[in-house]
């Protein structure tokens, strides 16, 4: 009997991070009833911009109030309060364990990997995480696939992942952890990527995202691999690449 197997390499190197903004007017810190307040400040104990000579600083003593204040009108405007709120919109995206070696994979075992992944965006209505790689391959072997949510199959060939805590076929993965609590991050598994037990892959597909700006949310991808009597033997490699985009 021939035997697989199947190195997965996740290089933070193949992970790209796609931002796109448009473009904000940074000359008024005030503004009229048609124009955005990108900054302003009311009050006492602190500055935007304290000078002496060449160093300037920000002050924030004496600031009443921190943080995300969002109305509940039919517009749903927000407002950062504190006095040092940054106005230059940003994503972040790191990478966690980038390199996994799963062995020798056989038809009676299913081997499994997890790598993590941290998102934030600022002065954002969210973001979007995409697959944005092939399954992995041997030359012209590719594994296939789970086209839609599927549980793990002993003897069947699959390949897929979720971000999400798993019981089967093993107990691996976990739910995303907001950071520092729900109150100030809000990322989240999508639909597909987000059911315990079920696993799928798609190029193309959106696997987490946020709905607003965030704080920090860590995600953990759990990964599956399958293969029958009639895969080829030899070395897969998988470069997963994922693209974080911000969106407004």
């Amino acid at each position: 009997m021939s035997q697989w197997k199947q190195k997965i390499l996740l290089i933070s190197a193949a992970v790209f991070v796609l931002l796109v903004m448009p473009t904000i007017a940074m000359a008024a810190q005030t503004a009229s009833p048609n124009y955005q307040v990108n900054e302003a400040f009311f009050g006492a104990g602190g500055e935007l911009n304290s000078c002496s000579g060449q160093y300037c600083a920000k002050q924030s003593i004496g600031e009443l109030a921190t943080g995300k204040i969002c109305s509940n009108g039919s517009y749903g405007y927000c407002a950062q309060a504190g006095f040092n709120t940054d106005r230059s919109p940003y994503i972040q995206f790191t990478v966690s364990n980038t390199n996994v070696d799963l062995g020798t994979l056989t038809p009676s075992t299913t081997k499994t990997a997890n790598s993590d992944f941290q998102v934030k965006s600022y002065l954002a209505q969210g973001y979007a995480v995409i697959n944005a790689s092939d399954p992995p391959k041997n030359n012209s072997h590719t594994l296939t696939p789970l086209n839609t949510p599927t549980a793990s199959i002993v003897g069947d060939e699959q390949f897929g992942i979720n971000l999400v805590g798993n019981t089967s076929p093993v107990n691996f993965g976990s739910v995303p952890q907001q950071n520092p609590d729900a109150t100030f991050s809000f990322g989240q598994a999508t639909t597909d990527y987000g059911t315990q037990n079920f696993y799928k892959y798609a190029k193309g597909d959106s696997v987490a995202l946020s709905n607003s700006s965030t704080s920090t949310t860590d995600y953990t991808v759990s990964y599956i691999f399958n293969v029958n009597n009639l895969t080829p033997g030899g070395q897969y490699d998988f470069y997963h690449v994922l693209v974080a985009t911000a969106t407004f």
